[in-house]
Formats: structure tokens, C-alpha cells, sequence
């Protein structure tokens, strides 16, 4: 087939996710897995359709399934143990009730690493009532701070399922995406903070106040000790940033704790770590009740998985095609570089509202070309990588189930969540892609 034909078809495929996703509603993972299989049967020889197809599901689920998973056992036993709400009581110790804003924003954002921002947000919603109603700070104010702090880490940091996937099809290092994904979540979600509280010390005149909900089930004696909870947050994460500095070491194999921190940081065994941290903070070990969270894990990862292996399966076929390397000239001489996966998630994302879908039909669409676009490095793969991330935080808005869980959970309209939420996305995804600008200048 022609360049053109196998472009316009590329095309027409992502205008058809977008359809079937966005307007018509349909599955996700059917949606994504059948217009790959009609742009490979309408792309590729007959005979080369089926195995495209399930190398680009195997690869796909060799390089990230596990991690998906055991990132939502980790997420799972730390809401079942109180500990995000043991790390929020601290939090608010340290910074007092005037700063209850700050309190709970740096909660999602710490709490959002190993947990789903949607499913954070349900966790912390109470939390986050008390505050409001304790502190005085209205509800729109808090609810968007707690949302921005836990929607920085989804777009950006593995193991999400959409940063995990855009790694495991562009081939980025996981530990560097988090090494250097953690910074530039944190510019995101202070910019979204700033945002929002600046638009509250402006007042929210005609916006309609919550009413006072029923008090907060104290829960005080059964949270467990704050410096436990943080553990199994922070070992996960400084093993994974340790396997990435010693992996720069040429010499590390001669060396046997090189060795050991190289393997305690495989992504895999640290969240094994991370699991075994947190089951720890059960007051009583019962085989019974881990088993049962265990399989609420597998279960809930299911979904997931299936859009995630789609997403592989779409990547796998454009490479097939054989149009990155022509489309790759073009943009290659245009000199955009990250601008163009960061334009293209960002799309996607307003298009469709799932920034793991925004993400991973990036990454599918952008990986082959990244050797075009000069970014076929480590540190170019990180970077592009990254700035698909920082694409997917644009804009969050009527489209996104995220959206709607923030709006129903804190009883808010939708005006308001607009004008503050949605606006805060926007300047988000810019401030994160802005810090992705300035680490290229040091790492291209």
C-alpha cells in the first residue's frame, strides 16, 4: 500500500477510537481491538494480520501487566488498612487547619502514587468534607485541590496504567519515568494548587455551597502509625530510583550491592516490597481478608489490562505500516520534537476523555517516529514519553469519568467544576510540559 493510503487509513482509525470511545460510548477495549484489526487487514498483507495482532498483545502485556496489577493490590490494601488516612491526619498536623488546602492537595498527591486518582479521590472525599466543613474553606476549593494533587501522579507516574503503557510501547526505563516524572508531577500539581486557590481568594460568587453532610465516622484508633503508612510508598519508590542511578554505574554487576539494589528495583519487585510493607499495617494479619483483596485486585485489573493490550495491539500495527519512517522526514524537518506527542495526547484527551487512552494510543501513534523526531534515546524516549503524559492532563472536562466522580462525590455543578477544575487541567498539563522543555535542555 501506498504512504498515503496507510496515513489517511492511520487517521481514520484514531477519528474511529475517538467515535466509538467519546460519542458512541462503546467498550474501550473492543472499540481499540477492532479498528486495529480493519487498519491491519486494510494496511498490511492477510497472512501478517493475526501475528501483528498478538505480538503487539504479548509485548505489550510482558513489559507491563504485572506491574498494573500489583500497583492495584498496593492501592487496595493501603485504602483497607486506613493508611491514606493516617498520611492525611499527619499532613494536617504539620501544616494546621488554615492550610487544610495544602493538607489535602499534598495527600492526593502522595497518596495518588500508588492509587488510582478516581479511586483516591473516593477514599479521601470524607477526609476532605471534614476539612471544608472544619476549616471553613468552601468545597469547590477543596475538592479541585484534592483532585489536581491526585490527577499529576495518574498522567505521569507509573504504575499508572497509562504512563506504564505509553513506557512499555515507546521502551522508556520505568524507574527514570518516576525519577524524573516525580518533579515534574509536583510543578503540575503546585501550578494546579496555586490555580485554584487563587481563583478562591477571588471569591466564588453564585456558586452554590454544599450542605453540611453527616460527621465523618472517627476512625482515629484503628489508623495506623503515619510513618508506617508512608513506607510503603516511599521504599517502592526510592528502590526504583536506586536501580535507575546504579544502572548509570558501567562496573555496577561487580558489585554486590549494586547487584541487589539493581534487582530490589525492578518495578515488579518493588511493589512486592511495597505490598508486603503495607499488609504489615494490618493490626491482624488474617489470611482470609488479604486473599479476598487480592482477588478484588486481579479483578478490577482485568479491565484495565484488556485497554491496555488494545492500546499495545494499535501501536503494533502503525509500526507495521511502515509510515514512521516517511511521516518521520517531515517531522523530523519541522523541528517540533516534544511538542508533537504533547499536541497529539492532548487531543486525544479532550477529544475522548481517558488519559490512559489518551496516552496509550499516543504513545502507539508517536513511537514510530520517534527515531524521526530525534528522540530515539533513552533520554528522548523519557522525555516523549513524559510529554504524552503532560498532554493527558488536557483538558479534563464533561467527557472524563474522573470529572463526574469530583463533581457527584463533593455534591458540586458542573459551572463551577468548569470554570475551577477544568481551567486547572489546562494549566497543569502547560506547567508540566514547560518542565519537560526545560529537563530536555540538559538531557538532549
Amino acid at each position: 500500500m501506498g504512504f498515503m493510503f496507510n496515513l489517511i487509513a492511520v487517521f481514520i482509525g484514531i477519528a474511529l477510537i475517538i467515535v466509538f470511545t467519546a460519542v458512541l460510548k462503546y467498550n474501550a477495549f473492543i472499540s481499540i481491538f477492532i479498528v486495529s484489526l480493519l487498519l491491519a487487514v486494510a494496511t498490511l498483507p492477510l497472512g501478517e494480520v493475526v501475528p501483528v495482532l498478538m505480538t503487539g498483545f504479548g509485548n505489550t502485556m510482558k513489559s507491563i501487566g504485572l506491574i498494573i496489577i500489583l500497583g492495584i493490590i498496593l492501592g487496595l490494601v493501603l485504602d483497607k488498612t486506613h493508611a491514606t488516612q493516617s498520611i492525611a491526619r499527619s499532613l494536617l498536623k504539620f501544616t494546621g487547619k488554615e492550610n487544610s488546602g495544602f493538607a489535602i492537595h499534598a495527600t492526593g498527591f502522595l497518596t495518588g502514587i500508588p492509587i488510582f486518582c478516581d479511586s483516591g479521590f473516593i477514599v479521601l472525599h470524607g477526609i476532605n468534607r471534614s476539612l471544608s466543613e472544619n476549616s471553613g474553606k468552601p468545597m469547590i476549593f477543596m475538592a479541585t485541590v484534592l483532585a489536581c494533587g491526585l490527577y499529576s501522579v495518574h498522567c505521569l507516574i507509573p504504575p499508572h496504567p497509562g504512563a506504564t503503557a505509553a513506557a512499555g510501547i515507546t521502551g522508556a526505563n520505568i524507574g527514570q519515568m518516576i525519577m524524573f516524572g516525580i518533579p515534574v508531577a509536583l510543578a503540575a500539581s503546585l501550578a494546579g494548587y496555586f490555580w485554584c486557590r487563587g481563583l478562591n481568594k477571588k471569591g466564588f460568587r453564585g456558586i452554590k455551597q454544599n450542605a453540611r453532610s453527616e460527621a465523618l465516622m472517627e476512625i482515629k484508633d484503628s489508623l495506623p502509625p503515619a510513618f508506617r503508612s508512608f513506607l510503603p510508598i516511599i521504599v517502592p519508590v526510592l528502590l526504583l530510583t536506586g536501580r535507575s542511578v546504579v544502572m548509570l554505574t558501567h562496573d555496577y554487576e561487580r558489585h554486590f550491592a549494586f547487584k541487589a539494589l539493581a534487582f530490589c528495583g525492578e518495578p515488579i519487585i518493588a511493589l512486592i516490597v511495597g505490598i508486603m510493607l503495607a499488609i504489615t499495617l494490618f493490626k491482624k494479619i488474617n489470611l482470609t481478608v488479604v486473599n479476598d483483596l487480592f482477588e478484588s485486585a486481579v479483578g478490577k485489573s482485568g479491565v484495565i489490562l484488556a485497554i491496555t493490550a488494545a492500546g499495545g495491539i494499535f501501536g503494533t500495527v502503525i509500526k507495521e505500516t511502515g509510515i514512521g519512517d516517511d511521516a518521520g522526514r517531515y517531522f523530523a524537518s519541522s523541528g517540533m520534537g516534544l511538542f508533537i506527542p504533547f499536541f497529539v495526547a492532548a487531543f486525544l484527551k479532550t477529544a475522548q476523555g481517558s488519559s490512559t487512552v489518551a496516552v496509550m494510543t499516543t504513545a502507539s501513534i508517536v513511537s514510530p517516529l520517534l527515531g524521526a523526531l530525534n528522540l530515539d534515546g533513552n533520554h528522548g524516549i523519557l522525555l516523549a514519553t513524559l510529554a504524552m503524559g503532560a498532554g493527558s492532563m488536557i483538558l479534563s472536562h464533561t467527557n472524563d469519568s474522573y470529572f463526574w466522580v469530583i463533581t457527584k462525590f463533593s455534591e458540586l455543578e458542573v459551572k463551577p467544576m468548569l470554570r475551577v477544575y477544568t481551567s486547572a487541567t489546562l494549566v497543569m498539563g502547560i506547567t508540566a510540559f514547560t518542565a519537560i522543555l526545560a529537563l530536555s535542555l540538559f538531557l538532549l
